[in-house]
């Protein structure tokens, strides 16, 4: 809607530096969905994996989504100016599709970033609760059981050591 409104029917042309108006290259909504889904689901994997895994080690939903915010949104607000200020680099360009191209990823990362992934996604997570987190039992017996940070090693280790062999869980947790 912005490229549209910028560059074809000329509003606020003059501050971005459009010339004239036109059509809009027909490429360009193709390779616009192809490089904002990227960057959308990066943002999204900082903030909800974060989140879940609150979720996971016994907060209430909504402690988790705020839990998660907080720890992700500073991760996701860096990026995704970075990307703007990249992206709007672009916009100084004297070619008019370089500019275009340039302006409406900005313009994309910066609602996708901020309105969706940053506020539209926290909030239905939080009306959903547990809901949220929530698989079918048999999608959860197919689904591979993946255990990134180790937890359940240690847990492992740590009980079949037994007491006096907290130490050597530990150096065996340390060798794997």
């Amino acid at each position: 809607g912005a490229v549209v409104a910028v560059f074809q029917w000329g509003w606020l042309g003059s501050l971005f530096g459009v010339e004239q108006t036109g059509p809009i290259m027909s490429m360009m909504p193709i390779f616009m969905v192809g490089v904002v889904f990227g960057l959308a689901m990066d943002y999204e994997v900082f903030l909800v994996t974060r989140m879940r895994e609150a979720y996971v080690h016994g907060e209430t939903p909504g402690q988790a989504v705020v839990t998660g915010f907080k720890h992700g949104a500073r991760v996701v607000t860096a990026a995704a100016v970075i990307m703007i200020a990249v992206f709007s680099g672009f916009i100084g360009s004297a070619e008019q599709m370089v500019k275009m191209i340039g302006f409406s990823l900005a313009v994309a990362v910066l609602f996708d970033a901020f309105v969706v992934r940053m506020a539209i996604v926290p909030a239905v997570l939080a009306l959903l609760g547990r809901k949220a987190w929530w698989l079918p039992r048999w999608l959860d017996r197919v689904l591979p059981d993946v255990d990134v940070e180790g937890e359940k090693l240690q847990k492992q280790l740590t009980e079949g050591s037994g007491s006096e062999g907290g130490e050597s869980g530990e150096r065996e947790l340390a060798r794997v």
